[in-house]
């Protein structure tokens, strides 16, 4: 028996992506039911461009948020199947097409979700790096899936409406398709990750909307929902490895920290933050890319000699040349970096410089135990997250992978600290008087 698919789409100030992503739909070798786009207080063009497509348009009012938006979409479509899809993402050919054949096959699923590919469309490193961690966690994720995901999420018309639709408590976007899983999953529902189900991610990270969004909207809410819940299974982003990670990581903050007192170089970590940050956003740049301003090129070289000066007045005589290497190795690579003789020049001065890191190692490590403890540490971190390094390597080179590691490195730190804040907003939630609905469970939208 065939099924209908009515897709479903919140937009707010989406002008920018919102075209591209009802192209794709249009292009696509299954032909849905209705599209039905969700203006959620846009101040754009946003309205006037999915009329234009043909694209069925409700509006919300003012700023409701994505859950608001996508029950009102509910409500209004006809479909047998309701595909939720983010404004700033294109599906594929086929697509719809793999959702639909799904639906079809297998009468006892509930619901289906896809995949973020790795090919994502904005060239910066920040937004190709944390759209491919996305494209990673989901292409290693259990295929019985154990919550659900609205940027490309299938679920049955009347099972979403039996579940009263997303948790209208979330204002802005957070966890309210995992809330929404979590309730799915816990009444024995047949959810499946399909990773040949793959759409593209358009949207342009930048590294404090990056944070912003792990801490606020996700790693906070999504604490309190697993305590609420009582529920952390052993998937996607809270597999057991990326747990111990967040351990490791602030044992190696702590470590780090008594090692920098002890040693007297605690003035120069806030330095070397600075380069390390900077090295690991233009090392990862793609060559070709529009040049860096002269004057970041100034505030770094700036901040090395800083550094080299202040190691040598420190006696730190070996983390001089390091120190200045790479800088060295930077300018070859966005001037330079298109003339071959270049390349394999820039080549055999990063392999010195690894051997030069190793030699530093051995010689200077058995004698300073803390920093032995230290490197023992970053080591057991490399194998907890080797894989997700060979992939990033994979698709991207080893340059990229090494300049990915100190973001990867923050994103445990900051998942860490969003933890702590959840259990206390939990604590004092739960703390509140029994009468009090929010107490417990944040209100869900009706339907």
């Amino acid at each position: 028996m065939d099924v209908t698919i009515s897709v479903l789409i919140p937009a707010c100030d989406a002008q920018q992506h919102l075209p591209r992503c009802l192209d794709a739909l249009r292009l696509g070798d299954y032909r849905p039911l209705e599209i039905i786009v969700v203006d959620d207080g846009s101040k754009d063009a946003t309205p006037a461009i999915a009329a234009e497509s043909g694209a069925a348009v409700l509006s919300t009012g003012h700023r409701m948020g994505p859950s608001y938006a996508r029950n009102r979409a509910a409500q209004a479509a006809r479909g047998d199947i309701l595909l939720f899809l983010d404004s700033d993402v294109c599906v594929k050919t086929d697509t719809l097409s793999r959702i639909a054949r799904s639906f079809q096959e297998d009468a006892a699923l509930d619901a289906i979700m896809g995949s973020y590919d790795s090919a994502p469309a904005s060239q910066d490193f920040i937004s190709q790096y944390r759209n491919l961690m996305h494209a990673y966690v989901h292409q290693t994720g259990a295929e019985v899936a154990s919550t659900f995901w609205s940027g490309c999420g299938a679920i049955r018309r009347t099972i979403f409406l039996d579940y009263s639709g997303f948790n209208e408590g979330y204002a802005r976007p957070a966890v309210e398709d995992i809330e929404l899983g979590y309730r799915l999953v816990q009444d024995g529902r047949k959810i499946v990750l399909d990773r040949t189900i793959e759409v593209t991610h358009l949207k342009r990270w930048t590294f404090w909307n990056l944070v912003k969004t792990d801490i606020m909207d996700r790693g906070i809410p999504w604490t309190e929902l697993i305590l609420r819940d009582r529920m952390m299974p052993n998937d996607l982003n809270l597999q057991l490895s990326q747990r111990v990670s967040v351990a490791l990581v602030f044992i190696l903050v702590a470590l780090s920290g008594i090692v920098a007192v002890i040693g007297g170089g605690y003035l120069l970590v806030p330095p070397i933050v600075v380069v390390f940050l900077m090295l690991g956003y233009w090392w990862g740049g793609e060559q070709g890319e529009r040049p860096r301003p002269r004057s970041a090129y100034v505030v770094l070289n700036s901040t090395v000699a800083l550094i080299a000066l202040m190691s040598f007045a420190l006696r730190m005589y070996e983390l001089v040349p390091l120190v200045v290497a790479g800088p060295v190795l930077l300018t070859l690579r966005h001037r330079y970096g298109k003339r071959e003789r270049v390349r394999n020049f820039r080549r055999s001065l990063g392999i010195l410089y690894i051997c030069g890191l190793l030699a530093v190692a051995v010689h200077y490590l058995p004698a300073h135990h803390l920093i032995l403890a230290c490197f023992a540490v970053l080591t057991l971190l490399g194998l907890l997250n080797s894989q997700f390094y060979i992939f990033l390597a994979g698709k991207r080179g080893i340059s990229f992978m090494l300049a990915a590691l100190p973001f990867h490195l923050l994103y445990h730190f900051y998942n860490g600290l969003s933890f702590m804040i959840g259990v206390v907003r939990h604590a004092l939630r739960m703390a509140r008087p029994k009468d009090d609905p929010s107490a417990v469970r944040e209100g869900i939208g009706t339907l």
